[in-house]
C-alpha cells in the first residue's frame, strides 16, 4: 500500500503538473491527454474555486474530468485479472463501480499535494488500438520522474487505463494486492475489505465538510 500511495501521489503530480518546453510531440493519444492536463490546471487556477469552502465543487469538477480520462472500468477489469471469468455479471458491475469510486476519490484526495512540478511529453508509440504515452516529471529538486500512460482507443477517445511510474504499474500493483487477498481468503473479504475503505473516505469527507 504504500507503494500505491507514492505512486498515486506521482500520478497526481503528473496530472496536475505544468509543461515544459522541448520537443514537440503530437499525436491523436499525446494530444488528447496534454488537454485533459490543461482542463485540470484551468480548474485549479479558476480564483472562485480556490476560495474557501469550496473544496468540495473544486475536486467534484477535477473528478468529472478524470472521469473521461480514464477507463477505470478496463484498470478494473485488468487489476482483477484471472479472477474476473469466475464473477457474474452482477458482481463484475459491482466490482468495477466500488474500484472506480476507490480510485478516484483516491486521486482527488491528493490534488494538494501538487507543487508546481513540470512535465515533458517525451514520446509517443501508437499500435492499433493500443497506445503508450511517455513522460517524465520534473521535480523542483531536480529529479526526473519517467511515467508513461498506456491508453487504449474507444471510439474517437484515447483513455488511460494503466499507469506506469518508474517500471511500476498501478495495475500489476492492485493484481498483486487484489489476488493475495482472494487466494488467501476469498473474493468476498476483498469486496468486504474495499467496501470499508470506501466508508473511511466517506467519514473523512464528511468531517472536511463540517469543520
Amino acid at each position: 500500500m504504500v507503494l500505491f500511495a507514492r505512486a498515486l501521489a506521482l500520478v497526481v503530480g503528473l496530472l496536475l503538473a505544468l509543461a515544459v518546453p522541448g520537443r514537440v510531440w503530437a499525436g491523436a493519444p499525446t494530444d488528447q491527454l496534454r488537454s485533459q492536463i490543461d482542463r485540470v490546471l484551468k480548474v485549479l487556477e479558476d480564483p472562485e474555486l480556490k476560495k474557501e469552502g469550496k473544496e468540495k465543487e473544486r475536486r467534484t469538477v477535477v473528478r468529472q474530468i478524470a472521469n473521461e480520462i480514464f477507463d477505470f472500468s478496463e484498470t478494473a477489469r485488468r487489476s482483477l485479472a484471472r479472477h474476473w471469468a469466475g464473477r457474474t455479471q452482477a458482481e463484475r458491475e459491482e466490482f468495477v463501480e466500488l474500484f472506480s469510486d476507490l480510485l478516484e476519490r483516491s486521486y482527488i484526495s491528493k490534488i494538494e499535494l501538487y507543487g508546481g512540478e513540470k512535465i515533458q511529453f517525451v514520446g509517443e508509440a501508437v499500435d492499433g488500438e493500443g497506445a503508450v504515452v511517455r513522460t517524465k516529471i520534473l521535480t523542483k529538486q531536480g529529479t526526473e520522474i519517467p511515467i508513461d500512460y498506456r491508453m487504449h482507443r474507444r471510439g474517437d477517445k484515447w483513455l488511460v487505463y494503466d499507469v506506469v511510474i518508474e517500471g511500476v504499474s498501478l495495475i500489476a500493483n492492485y493484481r498483486t494486492q487484489f489476488n493475495k487477498i482472494i487466494t488467501t481468503s476469498s473474493y468476498q473479504e476483498l469486496v468486504k475489505k474495499m467496501k470499508t475503505k470506501q466508508e473511511e473516505f466517506l467519514q473523512a469527507e464528511k468531517r472536511t465538510s463540517q469543520r
